[in-house]
């Protein structure tokens, strides 16, 4: 059923232009701490030209993980930002990931919308939702709101979360990624994301 519904909006919402859901809901600020962090659960995903990532090869690199779907105006929101964040990461030479997973929606839909927006991180396709309820399951909730998105340290594990859009080129989210990468804080061991409940 979700699929049908996600298949029946998403051509709507996709000949709006971006400019007309700008003024959609307020982008909201912050993380939410992981205590204690759990260990990511893994994933392999294609990219929109079909190229693989698995989550596991980023080991080492501090990993924003957000899952999104077009339909959804908080992430079309988010998005410029997102492409703000990466573009100053990458001129930086920072080891921070910038991965977008869709939730449920093919490759022409999302082609359509990207190409719009000219959005160059990584775009992950979860068709069947499949990772998108593996870590549904850590938020501790019975559904995953859209935009959700996980910060992973380089040790693999979930250090923070979000729920709702934000503006990932703040300093204000950007500095405690940063700062996973130093070893910062001295979080717990991980716990096995089985076990994770909320």
């Amino acid at each position: 059923m979700y699929r049908a519904l996600t298949r029946a909006i998403a051509p709507i919402l996709c000949l709006l232009p971006v400019a007309a859901l700008a003024a959609g809901p307020a982008l909201t600020r912050g993380l939410t701490p992981v205590e204690p962090r759990v260990t990511a659960p893994d994933f392999e995903l294609a990219d929109l030209d079909g190229r693989r990532l698995r989550l596991s090869d980023l080991r080492g690199k501090a990993v924003i993980l957000n899952f999104w779907a077009t339909w959804c105006p908080p992430c079309r929101k988010e998005m410029p930002s997102m492409e703000r964040a990466w573009r100053e990461l990458r001129a930086r030479g920072e080891p921070i990931v910038l991965v977008a997973v869709n939730v449920g929606e093919d490759a022409d839909t999302i082609f359509g919308f990207t190409a719009r927006m000219d959005l160059s991180f990584p775009i992950l396709l979860d068709e069947r939702s499949e990772v998108a309820d593996r870590y549904r399951q850590l938020t501790g909730i019975g559904t995953m709101a859209l935009p959700t998105t996980f910060v992973i340290d380089p040790q693999g594990r979930v250090a923070y979360r979000a729920v709702g859009g934000r503006e990932w080129d703040d300093p204000a989210l950007l500095d405690p990624v940063r700062a996973l990468l130093k070893g910062a804080g001295g979080a717990p061991a991980a716990r096995p994301a089985a076990a994770a409940g909320g």
